[in-house]
C-alpha cells in the first residue's frame, strides 16, 4: 500500500494543528518530491515543508544536481547529514581501510557488516575520501576541518547534522566551525570531484 503525498501532508498538518510539532521536513527527498509537497501545501492550505535532510558532503554532492535550485527557489532549507561521510572524511580509515589491522574497532563501518553494504563503504568512496583527507593535510588542516568547513560555508546548507561517539569527536567538530577554505583549496576540491564524482551516492 502506498500513502499519497497529500495524505502524508494532511497527517503532518494534524500534528502541527495539535501542537505536537512546530514545523515539518522531509528526508532523502528529490526535487520532484519537494515541489509536490510545497504545491500540495499551498493548494490545500496545509503546513509548508521547512527543510529537507539529505546527505551532503565531499563524497556525495548530489544535492547540487538540481535539488539545491529547487530548495532555493521554494525557500526550503537543507539540513546536511553525514557531512563526515560516516567517518571517511575524518581520516580514521585512511591507513587501515574498514577491516585492516588498526581499523578503528568502534567505527560504525568497521563494526557493522550492514554498514559496509551501504554507500559510505564503497571502495570508490574511500579512495576519494583519502584524496580529500590528504588535501586537508597538505594545506595545514585536519580532514575534519576540511570536510565540515566545506559544508558550513556552502550557500545550500542551513545546518549540518553531525554524529559523534565521544566528547573528543564533538570538540573536534565544534572546533572546525569558523574554518575558511582558500580559493585554491576549493579549486582542488572541485578537481577531485570532477575525477571521482559522488562515489557515495
Amino acid at each position: 500500500m502506498v500513502t499519497s503525498l497529500h495524505e502524508q501532508l494532511d497527517a503532518l498538518g494534524r500534528l502541527v494543528k495539535e501542537g505536537k510539532v512546530r514545523h515539518i521536513g522531509l528526508s532523502n527527498e528529490t526535487p520532484y518530491g519537494v515541489h509536490e509537497f510545497v504545491r500540495l501545501a499551498e493548494q490545500h492550505n496545509l503546513p509548508r515543508v521547512a527543510t529537507v535532510q539529505n546527505p551532503y558532503c565531499l563524497v556525495n554532492r548530489t544535492v547540487e544536481n538540481g535539488l539545491d535550485e529547487t530548495m532555493h527557489r521554494l525557500n526550503v532549507s537543507l539540513l546536511a547529514y553525514s557531512p563526515l561521510a560516516f567517518g571517511l572524511l575524518t581520516g580514521k580509515y585512511d591507513e587501515s581501510g574498514f577491516l585492516g589491522a588498526g581499523a578503528p574497532s568502534q567505527g560504525r563501518i568497521a563494526k557493522y557488516e550492514s554498514m559496509r553494504q551501504q554507500r559510505w563503504a564503497r571502495p570508490e568512496a574511500l579512495a576519494a575520501a583519502r584524496r580529500y583527507n590528504q588535501l586537508a593535510r597538505d594545506n595545514g588542516l585536519t580532514p575534519t576541518q576540511l570536510a565540515l568547513a566545506f559544508c558550513y560555508t556552502k550557500w545550500q546548507v542551513a545546518s549540518t547534522i553531525i554524529g559523534v561517539t565521544s566528547v573528543a569527536q564533538l570538540n573536534e567538530d565544534l572546533d572546525a566551525y569558523g574554518t575558511t577554505l582558500s580559493a585554491e583549496v576549493l579549486a582542488e576540491i572541485n578537481k577531485i570531484r570532477w575525477e571521482t564524482r559522488d562515489p557515495a551516492l
